[in-house]
């Protein structure tokens, strides 16, 4: 994934939006690595091409507001997915 495929955050919605659609991987990934306790940095590093010396505010918001959105995917977002196959 290079740096013009993602957002620095992303977008804010109650519901499931088509950056989710397109992001769900990452959010799979990042989840896994949480799971793995694997360091943020090196995340950020593998899954969005981010420097964490280069860029370390940058690179830790990306890995924090995509981790939080996929934590909402698996508390919330999942019910979309659910109806928009059913549909």
């Amino acid at each position: 994934m290079g740096q013009a495929d993602f957002l620095d955050e992303p977008p804010h919605s109650e519901h499931l939006t088509e950056y989710d659609r397109a992001h769900f991987a990452t959010y799979l990934r990042l989840l896994d690595a949480e799971a793995d306790a694997a360091h943020w940095a090196e995340a950020v590093r593998i899954i969005f091409g981010l420097d964490p010396e280069q860029q370390p505010d940058r690179a830790q918001h990306v890995h924090q507001t995509h981790l939080a959105r996929a934590h909402w995917m698996t508390e919330n977002g999942y019910r979309d997915l659910l109806r928009s196959a059913y549909h």
